[in-house]
């Protein structure tokens, strides 16, 4: 079993920047056949999206298009730990911000999902909220 904790999360102004750090704990044998690493967020009223993913063999990323050169994913090796460093926030950018950790695209091996429903853990999020 596996559990994720994010923290990180807070209010800023357009602009601003947020680190988010992810760390994961529980049997180190459960962590054989996690392949992916990933950030998701949801807005009120609106469906979870991946924002970022890391492919733990070949450390291969992937972001949604509209942070893509703003938001950065990366992972300690040495730590069950991931990070999105975040910079020039915009409104848009406010919600629920889930870490996971799951399995790759079946459809597209060497890379991962960008649907939630291949994620196996889930931390309990942490809130970002961009003000103008």
């Amino acid at each position: 079993q596996v559990q994720l904790v994010e923290s990180g999360g807070g209010s800023v102004q357009d602009g601003g920047s947020l680190v988010l750090s992810c760390s994961a704990s529980g049997s180190i044998y459960a962590l054989y056949g996690i392949d992916c690493l990933g950030w998701f967020r949801q807005a009120p009223g609106k469906e979870r999206e991946r924002v970022a993913t890391i492919y733990t063999g070949s450390s291969r990323t992937a972001y949604a298009d509209s942070v893509e050169g703003r938001f950065t994913i990366s992972r300690d090796g040495t730590k069950n730990t991931w990070l999105l460093h975040t910079n020039s926030l915009k409104p848009e950018d406010t919600g629920m911000y889930y870490c996971a950790a799951g399995q790759p695209c079946f459809e597209c091996p060497g890379y991962c999902s960008d649907q939630p429903s291949s994620y196996n853990y889930w931390g309990q999020g942490t809130q970002v909220t961009v003000s103008l």
